[in-house]
């Protein structure tokens, strides 16, 4: 019994001094961490640095010449723009829409030289002297072209946002010679997406445009 009772009292004297053994080391590493800490602030490198200038983010502006829808324009860009946002942002031609910025949804579609392109993905400083044509350059004279009108006749619409790529990557779709079935429409407009779903009456309008040109 007496060899039970000193182990059960050795066994609290290790447990006992567990916890201030514990506690002091605890102190210490917190009293060396803010002695570190403190050591760190008096180092050169540690000091603050100046906010770098507003002007070292800015590219430097670059001159190019645009015809947009038969108009000329001469223009300052940022190197790093792409053609859709100098379309919507700079010549406030908003009809091209920005949608996934990430050239999947095809609504930013318009024709840089006669050729359908996704805007997002190009910079507008890449095409100096080029032909662009947007959804607002297809009316002539008041009247809607042919396609737009196709688009109204076939219900090829419902919110309306991705109507605008529609109608240029069908005309595109049509002048390719991509337009003689209803299978090959979809294959060639498929890299337009519609969130309403409206694709049966986006396939038709194209299809009847195609017939009428």
């Amino acid at each position: 019994m007496t060899k039970q009772h000193r182990t059960s009292s050795d066994k609290a004297g290790v447990d006992g001094d567990a916890t201030p053994a514990s506690t002091s080391l605890s102190r210490r590493t917190v009293l060396q961490l803010a002695g570190g800490a403190a050591s760190l602030a008096t180092l050169p490198h540690a000091e603050a640095q100046p906010a770098p200038s507003a002007e070292t983010n800015i590219g430097t502006a670059k001159p190019v010449r645009l015809i947009v829808n038969g108009v000329q324009r001469e223009l300052e860009v940022d190197p790093r723009q792409s053609l859709l946002d100098v379309l919507r942002e700079t010549l406030d031609l908003t009809g091209t829409k920005k949608g996934c910025n990430q050239g999947a949804c095809g609504a930013c579609t318009i024709f840089v030289n006669g050729r359908r392109i996704v805007s997002c993905l190009t910079l507008a400083s890449m095409h100096d002297g080029a032909e662009i044509e947007t959804i607002e350059g297809l009316e002539k004279n008041g009247e809607l072209h042919p396609l737009q009108q196709a688009f109204v006749e076939h219900e090829g619409l419902q919110c309306g946002f991705c109507t605008p790529g529609q109608i240029m990557s069908g005309l595109g779709c049509i002048a390719e010679g991509h337009a003689g079935s209803i299978e090959e429409i979809r294959f060639w407009m498929s890299g337009n997406i519609c969130r309403c779903g409206a694709y049966r009456g986006i396939v038709a309008a194209v299809a009847d445009a195609a017939e009428r040109s």
